[in-house]
């Protein structure tokens, strides 16, 4: 058989804002099956996650999909571990403490793709900012108004070609602002496809000498939207509860100061930057749930009432650089709290 190129990614340990990292390991008759992803390590104090005199990191597989650009490879999405075999403190896919499936995570990913040379989104003039104010971007067509269309429908085959649950994409509101949405069933499973969805895109930014601007207001006090990772979520009890009174009561568990303070800790660096009550955003210390309200924290979806209360939220305040494994495990943690799953 041929010989297999394993990818094998992870998160680095640097702060704010945590990077991927990769290299390739090469596996002779491999089965193509998580199972046979051995344990390997790295050089921690290269990556801020160890001391040079005892460095050694572990990589521990667990998810793992055909790599669509390279002949025999895969990709290996991997937890950091500590020598001992603990979770490093880094590793965010730790913090998911219950992880039964029964919550749904869909993962609105917006980004900027960034020309290197001119150190701004595609599509802005070397000099200055576009003549034309936010509006005809969204969602747009035409040269004139959409800018690097080739990257993304490229990321958009690849994650296809991997078997990542992409369910769409789109435009976004800024120039050269785009997003993606994945969906999982499980925190785990979401967060690890939209790591990898992130890695292909970073890697196909390559090929066009292009970069990838995750951060939540990369063109600072400017009239120009900053990029979210809207998060979308479910459980049984809001799947099924039939009444506003559910939906009001999960609503009010995210309501008190100290979890909101405990939410915008995971939602993303630099977060006040973003979330200023301007631009499709609530303040950053104020709490606001309403129908249809991308204004609010928590949208409640118009589709989750025309449903007769059955369906899903969508907390808006996750940025583009958070990490969904950190942010899907606090969503759980307030869910839980409410305790409404009996009354549902």
């Amino acid at each position: 058989m041929a010989k297999a190129k394993l990818e094998y990614i992870w998160l680095d340990g640097y702060k704010p804002t945590q990077s991927l990292r990769s290299k390739t390991k090469i596996e002779d008759d491999f089965s193509g099956n998580l199972d046979d992803c051995p344990m390997w390590s790295f050089d921690g104090s290269s990556t801020e996650q160890a001391e040079g005199g005892s460095s050694d990191c572990l990589l521990k597989p667990v998810f793992i999909c055909p790599d669509p650009q390279r002949k025999n490879g895969y990709l290996v999405m991997c937890e950091v571990l500590n020598a001992d075999g603990t979770a490093h403190v880094s590793n965010g896919r730790a913090t998911i403490q219950d992880d039964d499936n029964d919550f749904w995570f869909g993962f609105e990913q917006e980004y900027f793709l960034w020309d290197i040379n001119t150190d701004k989104p595609v599509g802005f003039p070397a000099e200055g900012f576009p003549t034309r104010p936010q509006g005809p971007y969204y969602c747009s067509v035409g040269a004139q108004n959409a800018y690097g269309r080739y990257v993304v429908e490229e990321h958009l085959d690849a994650c296809l070609e991997a078997g990542l649950n992409v369910e769409g994409i789109n435009a976004e509101v800024a120039t050269g602002q785009w997003e993606f949405q994945i969906f999982a069933k499980g925190a785990a499973a979401a967060g690890d496809q939209i790591w990898v969805a992130r890695y292909l895109l970073e890697r196909i930014g390559e090929k066009y000498n292009m970069s990838i601007n995750w951060h939540c207001k990369p063109l600072g006090a400017t009239d120009w939207n900053g990029s979210g990772m809207h998060a979308n979520f479910s459980n049984t009890a809001l799947r099924t509860a039939g009444n506003k009174a559910v939906y009001d009561t999960i609503c009010q568990a995210f309501s008190p100061s100290d979890i909101i303070k405990a939410h915008i800790a995971v939602y993303g660096a630099d977060n006040e930057q973003r979330l200023t009550g301007k631009h499709e955003t609530q303040s950053i210390d104020q709490f606001s749930y309403g129908i249809s309200d991308r204004g609010a924290s928590i949208r409640i979806p118009i589709a989750t009432v025309e449903r007769g209360w059955k369906g899903w939220l969508e907390d808006r305040r996750p940025n583009s650089a958070a990490d969904p494994y950190k942010v899907a495990a606090v969503i759980i943690k307030t869910v839980k709290s409410a305790k409404v799953m009996e009354a549902a």
